[in-house]
């Protein structure tokens, strides 16, 4: 019965570029990515360099770039061979990682130098770093590239940075741990999630004013266990999935109002989330757990977990 409701979900969803609907999940501990099949079968193991974390897929979808932390490198994957094809160094302990618009400059943060560091992504040659607080993760660029915002996690700040100078022009202080960011496209609002004040921070992207500041508590547990992280916006910013970790729960939120609809209940320390492309599924990486929840969007309810590698980190969709 899940396995047909599964397959009907996804059947409907369209694909572009390679067309493989290939579900990409990234695995910090077994230092791989596991590959899934549009229905959710297993399909390939990629081994990568050691500890595999953000990934993102270039424009025309035909590669994966995963950012491992331990060796310092950016791999590039061929989505259709399934092979580590080149990699990218990077400074020590790259974390998260952004394109800019044109993809001519990846945004990286390194964990360890408290810097973003820029990168040609052509010649591979570090143009340009960026002092930011301790431990940086979060990256975002702006729609038109004019800026990246930066989580410093041990500061509780967002840096905003001028791209065009190259430096720090604003900062603004958050709840403890800030983590990820999403961009809402039509209220021009920066989320920010902070792990350990349990908090989503809404910020106003045009004056970095903090509007908003959203609590979260799944029944049955404390709010000490309310550890968000990931997030992810339906297409029109209506609604918003955020990743409660240590509470096991994803919150399903109004992308306006920013109410809670519904919580629900996945997997060990849920730390990211990812959307199918006709928003049918979301996909949840359980980090405790090691495994995946996949949640059926139209009645929030989970449809069944599967088994991953150790310490499942990011969920990435090719559809």
């Amino acid at each position: 019965m899940f396995r047909a409701l599964l397959v009907a979900l996804i059947a409907a969803t369209p694909a572009f570029a390679l067309e493989t609907g290939r579900i990409f999940v990234s695995n910090e501990r077994s230092h791989d990515i596991w590959v899934f099949s549009p229905e959710f079968e297993h399909i390939a193991t990629i081994e990568t360099s050691r500890r595999p974390r953000d990934m993102r897929l270039n424009a025309d979808r035909t590669l994966l770039y995963v950012a491992c932390g331990d060796d310092d490198v950016i791999d590039i994957i061929d989505v259709e061979t399934l092979e580590v094809v080149d990699s990218i160094p990077t400074g020590p302990s790259p974390e998260v990682f952004a394109f800019s618009p044109d993809e001519s400059l990846i945004y990286v943060s390194n964990e360890e130098d408290s810097m973003l560091e820029i990168i040609e992504a052509d010649s591979r040659i570090v143009i340009h770093d960026v002092p930011t607080g301790a431990e940086p993760e979060g990256v975002i660029t702006s729609e038109d590239g004019s800026t990246v915002y930066v989580t410093s996690e041990v500061a509780d700040m967002i840096h905003v940075i001028d791209t065009e100078a190259g430096a720090v022009v604003d900062n603004i202080i958050v709840g403890t741990r800030p983590r990820r960011f999403v961009l809402t496209p039509e209220t021009n609002e920066l989320w920010v999630s902070a792990e350990l004040s349990s908090e989503i921070y809404i910020i106003d992207r045009a004056t970095n004013e903090i509007k908003e500041v959203l609590q979260f508590l799944p029944p049955g547990f404390r709010p000490e266990d309310v550890t968000p992280v990931g997030m992810a916006l339906t297409a029109d910013g209506s609604r918003g999935y955020i990743s409660l970790g240590r509470a096991n729960h994803i919150a399903v939120i109004d992308g306006v109002t920013h109410e809670v609809i519904d919580y629900v209940l996945v997997g060990r320390r849920a730390w990211s989330v990812a959307l199918t492309r006709d928003e049918s599924v979301a996909v949840v990486a359980n980090g405790l757990s090691d495994d995946i929840t996949l949640i059926d969007t139209g009645t929030l309810r989970p449809i069944r977990s599967i088994p991953v590698g150790q310490v499942p980190h990011t969920v990435v969709i090719d559809d």
